[in-house]
Formats: C-alpha cells, structure tokens, sequence
C-alpha cells in the first residue's frame, strides 16, 4: 500500500505542529520509518493516531526527552495496529456502526475525517454502565470525539454550508426558539449535526 501525496502531506504538518514547528520529515531516518509503514500496509490514519498519542503522553512528562524522532512512535503505531485488529473482531454490531463505505465522496477520501470517525466509535464501543462512577467522563469524551468528527465534515462542506445553516435558523425561529437561548443551542447542536452528517451520509444510529 503506497501513501498518498495527501497523506504525506497530513503526516508532515501533524508532525511540525507536535514537534514545535519542525518544517517536516527531514531526517533520512523519519523518511526510512514512513517507508517502513508504508511496506508493512500501515493505514496512515493509524500512524497519525499513535503520533498524537505518542506526542500526549510525552507532554505529561517531568521531563522530556529533547531528541524526538519519528521512529520513537512506532511502538504506538504497532499498538494501533493491534487496537484496530480487535475492533474489527468486535462483531458485527459494531463493524456496522463503524462502516465507512457508505459516506460520500471527497469526505470518504479524507484520511484525517475518516481517523475522527474511528475514533469516535472506539470511544463509543468502550462504554461503561450507565451505573459506573466513569460513566459522566466518558459521556463528555465521547460526545468532544463526535464533535471533533463532525467539525471536519462541516468543513468539507464548504459553500453548501451556510445553506443549510439558514434552512435550520429558519426553522428554528420558527417553532418559536430565541436564538441564543439555552434551548436554541441544545436544539441547533441535535440537528445541525444531523445535517452535516446527512449530507455526507454519515451514520449517527443511535448517537
């Protein structure tokens, strides 16, 4: 599986935000660990997955290291690997809620879209009882993981968006809603992303 031109491109400026403004993939050794990726069928929305991951958890520290290569986040990388390879063995329930196959096309072709998708049904598919004491926690990280999601989708949209933005306002005020008011924001937050997420075909069963 060769990588795109676009996600390269995604690696390099996921990489220069994280490691303080680095311009790119300069190194020969960070070229060689793409390279290493790309031979072994790695999907780059996984590599860009433990990249952020490695970068979280090394911000947590007292003290990091200040030598960063790319090839210190392929221990994430093989764990994302893993990760994934479990959720596809999850079962059917959750291989259809997390079918992407049907979303339309550009955003169907969209690495970064397609990462926020999965990661918001890894996070839908690890939760707890509604009885647990993390269950409030998980509520909020879950809903910021379908934010996230949709925010890109929105995006994609592009012109079309400001359409069916005033369709909804128009709707709106007219059952009576006060832009602004508490009601108008819970009530905007449901149906615009039901939308965004129409548009584009993207399943919310149950979300």
């Amino acid at each position: 599986m060769a990588y795109s031109r676009e996600e390269k491109d995604w690696l390099e400026r996921e990489w220069a935000f994280r490691a303080w403004g680095r311009a790119g993939l300069l190194s020969t050794d960070d070229y060689r660990q793409v390279l290493a990726w790309e031979a072994a069928g790695v999907p780059m929305d996984l590599v860009i997955s433990a990249l952020n991951g490695f970068f979280d958890r090394r911000e947590g520290k007292a003290k990091p290291r200040t030598f960063v290569a790319l090839k210190q986040v392929d221990r994430d990388v093989a764990k994302a690997v893993k990760l994934r390879e479990s959720s596809l063995r999850a079962g059917p329930e959750l291989a259809a809620a997390g079918d992407w196959d049907r979303v339309k096309a550009p955003l169907k072709g969209d690495p970064a879209a397609r990462a926020a998708f999965e990661a918001w049904q890894r996070v839908r598919a690890a939760a707890p009882s509604p009885e647990s004491a993390g269950y409030l926690d998980h509520h909020d990280r879950e809903r910021a993981a379908r934010a996230h999601m949709l925010a890109l989708a929105e995006a994609a949209l592009g012109p079309a968006s400001a359409l069916l933005e005033a369709g909804l306002r128009e709707r709106l005020e007219a059952s009576g809603m006060k832009e602004g008011s508490l009601v108008w924001t819970r009530a905007w937050s449901h149906h615009w992303g039901r939308l965004v997420a129409a548009a584009w075909n993207l399943p919310l069963e149950g979300a």
